[in-house]
């Protein structure tokens, strides 16, 4: 039931008359009338209840996806540290270069790993496509990675990325790319 259906069942509730509603029997009018306003409080309480819960989910969703932005714009500056003070401590990573397992590792595990992978490719950049919200928890990122290696052998590469959040920092990343 949404808002304006809402409004009009309740202008409808209020317009009855109890000589207009049940058998005629009063004890009868009274009871069904009753039980009218109940559904209707129940009505009322479970839009409410689920309005307020999908605006916290969409403000959360909005915050994670905010928090991706800002990932990529530091890893486009190359500011290794503020990215990997934006993950929990021993975040989760599954990354087809690392193989198949799922890898945590420490901030400046991350450092050292991003600045490694700058010095191949100095001119390192995420381009991002689109980002798509799942939840409250999860941001899932699609992207191109660029750069230009010194003997001038240029990497582009399509990843998508899922980003997990818990208590504000990202807990897991777990990127799919074409590792061959």
């Amino acid at each position: 039931m949404n808002k304006k259906e809402f409004a009009e069942t309740l202008k409808q509730a209020k317009g009855q008359q109890l000589g207009n509603v049940g058998t005629g029997n009063p004890a009868s009018q009274k009871a069904h009338h009753g039980m009218r306003w109940t559904a209707l409080l129940v009505s009322a309480l479970v839009l409410t209840a689920s309005c307020a819960e999908k605006n916290a989910h969409s403000e959360q969703a909005a915050k994670n996806e905010q928090a991706v932005k800002q990932y990529f714009d530091h890893f486009n500056s190359h500011d290794w540290q503020k990215m990997a003070d934006m993950y929990a401590d021993n975040a989760e990573f599954k990354d087809p270069s690392a193989g198949k397992e799922i890898v945590a590792m420490s901030k400046p595990e991350i450092v050292a790993k991003y600045s490694e992978l700058a010095e191949v490719f100095p001119d390192l950049k995420n381009n991002v496509i689109q980002t798509y919200p799942s939840g409250d928890t999860h941001v899932v990122v699609e992207f191109v990675t660029v750069g230009t290696a010194a003997d001038g052998s240029a990497l582009e590469l399509p990843i998508c990325t899922i980003f997990a959040f818990e208590n504000g920092k990202i807990a897991k990343d777990f990127s799919y790319y074409d590792n061959f």
